[in-house]
Order: structure tokens, then C-alpha cells, then sequence
């Protein structure tokens, strides 16, 4: 970050101090209002539909969660801040991880509160405002031309696909929960489910080191990348399958989640973008030669 202006630097460091700010005094508040209105709503619902019971413990639980980790990612953007306006390289991968908590978050409690809740979305607001500070970090923070698309395309695809995984394992664990053979299993369309919701919360895990791995252009991050986008890709393309052809499901949730990990393979395998993501992999090309 040493070969950005100190314009931008500057710019980088006020947003940090906002952001941060935002992430510790107000979206917690908003948080709590989304989570009670959405439990609200599925307390009612579950009263004609006793299948969506398990969804109140669950955004109980997991609301607070994704709270926590934006807390803690906004403290440590107010403390970034002074380190980012002195141009010190590691803060560059350290503020769009703490950054990624409020983009994938807001976003993740974006969808139950669209379905349950009427009105303006409240999570929306917290993830535009990580995405604010996620997407001014990499194109003010960096210099060149492919390494700006690069890291937005692959880093992006990643957070999008931590969210969409995410939201996938809890769907997965609400269905089983109020699943009719409970606690047997009625066939393939519901061991799937059980297969699925695991590798999705380890990829999720796998996504957001890499996050950090990636923006750092370390070989590490590339391959968590990939493992992660093929392991999200194995597994919703035959539970799409499954799902549409031997259960009543309608949803089109695991084409949607093998579109993104197509997106993110693309991003780190296309080799405009694989030769400026993996900064070590040069470095020791260099040092043959």
C-alpha cells in the first residue's frame, strides 16, 4: 500500500474510522430490530406451518453471531485506520477480512428478513456499508490495472459465496429439524440435506481465511480459493438434482450456489488473474531465473 498516494490513504483510513464506528455503535442495534422482527414473524407463520419452527432458534442463535463478528471486525478497523494512512502492507488483507464480516453478514440476515419481514430491509444497510469499505480498499488500494479486477472478482465471488453457504447450511439444519421421520430419514432428498449443510459450513470457514490468504497473494489463499469452490460446486449440483427430482422442493438454491463457485473458479483460474493473485509463486519464478 506504500505505492498509493497519500490521498488515498488518507480516504482509506477515514473510512476505516466510520465504518469501524458504524460496525460497533449502530449495527449491533440494527441488528437486534432485524432479529426480533424476523422471530416475530416466524412465530406467527409457524403456528399454519410448524416447518418453519426451527428457524426461530436458529436466527436467534446465528443473528447474534454474525453481531459478534462484525464487532469485533469494526474495532479492528478504528484500529487499522492509523496503520492504513502510514501505508503498511498488511493491513491491506487484515481490513478486507474484517470488512467481509459485515458484507457477508448483512447480507445473510438480509434474506430471512425479505422473506418474513414487510418494509425496508434493515440488514441490506449493514452489508452496503462493508462493501463500501471492502470495494474502496481494493480499487484505492492498489495500484495495478489486473490486480484490481482480480482481487474484486475472486474476492467478491468469495465473500458472495460465504454468504450464499452459509444461509444454505441453515436452511439445510432448519429442514431437518422439522423433518416428518424425524429422527429417522425418509430417503435420499433428506440425507442429502445432512451431507450438504456440513461442507457448507467448512466452506464457508475455507472462504473467509482465504479472503485474507487472497488479498495477502499468497499460494495458501489461491488453493483455500479453489477448495472451496469446487467442494461448494461437488456438492449443490447433485443436491439440486436430488431435491428438485425426489422431494416437492421448488427451490433453485443450489444452482444458485453452483453459479457462484463457478464465478469465484473463474476469477482464480483465468490466468490474467491466477498470475497477479499468487504474488509468491513470482517471486520464486524471479529467484530461478
Amino acid at each position: 500500500m506504500k505505492n498509493i498516494s497519500q490521498t488515498n490513504r488518507a480516504i482509506l483510513a477515514a473510512l476505516a474510522v466510520a465504518v469501524g464506528l458504524f460496525m460497533v455503535a449502530v449495527a449491533p442495534f440494527l441488528i437486534q430490530v432485524s432479529m426480533e422482527r424476523v422471530v416475530a414473524a416466524l412465530v406467527e407463520v409457524s403456528k399454519e406451518q410448524p416447518q418453519y419452527a426451527s428457524g426461530i432458534m436458529l436466527f436467534s442463535y446465528t443473528f447474534p453471531l454474525y453481531r459478534a463478528l462484525i464487532f469485533v471486525g469494526g474495532v479492528a478497523l478504528i484500529l487499522f485506520a492509523r496503520s492504513i494512512y502510514k501505508g503498511e502492507t498488511w493491513t491491506y488483507p487484515a481490513s478486507l477480512l474484517a470488512s467481509a464480516f459485515p458484507s457477508a453478514g448483512g447480507m445473510f440476515m438480509f434474506l430471512p428478513y425479505v422473506s418474513w419481514v414487510e418494509g425496508f430491509p434493515i440488514p441490506m444497510a449493514i452489508s452496503m456499508v462493508g462493501l463500501v469499505f471492502f470495494w474502496s480498499m481494493i480499487f484505492l488500494g492498489n495500484s495495478d490495472k489486473w490486480l484490481k479486477w482480480g482481487h474484486f472478482l475472486a474476492l467478491t465471488f468469495a465473500g458472495m459465496l460465504t454468504t450464499h453457504a452459509f444461509t444454505i447450511g441453515i436452511g439445510n439444519l432448519r429442514m431437518l429439524l422439522t423433518r416428518p421421520e424425524k429422527p429417522l430419514y425418509g430417503g435420499l432428498e433428506w440425507w442429502v440435506l445432512s451431507w450438504s449443510g456440513p461442507v457448507q459450513w467448512i466452506c464457508v470457514i475455507l472462504l473467509f481465511v482465504g479472503i485474507y490468504q487472497i488479498a495477502s497473494r499468497r499460494t495458501s489463499g489461491w488453493w483455500l480459493g479453489l477448495l472451496a469452490g469446487a467442494a461448494i460446486l461437488a456438492i449443490d449440483v447433485p443436491t439440486q438434482v436430488i431435491r428438485t427430482t425426489m422431494s416437492e422442493s421448488t427451490s433453485w438454491d443450489y444452482l444458485y450456489g453452483s453459479l457462484l463457485s463457478i464465478g469465484l473458479l473463474f476469477a482464480l483460474l483465468f490466468p490474467k488473474f491466477r498470475n497477479v493473485l499468487i504474488e509468491e509463486r513470482e517471486c520464486c519464478c524471479k529467484e530461478k531465473e
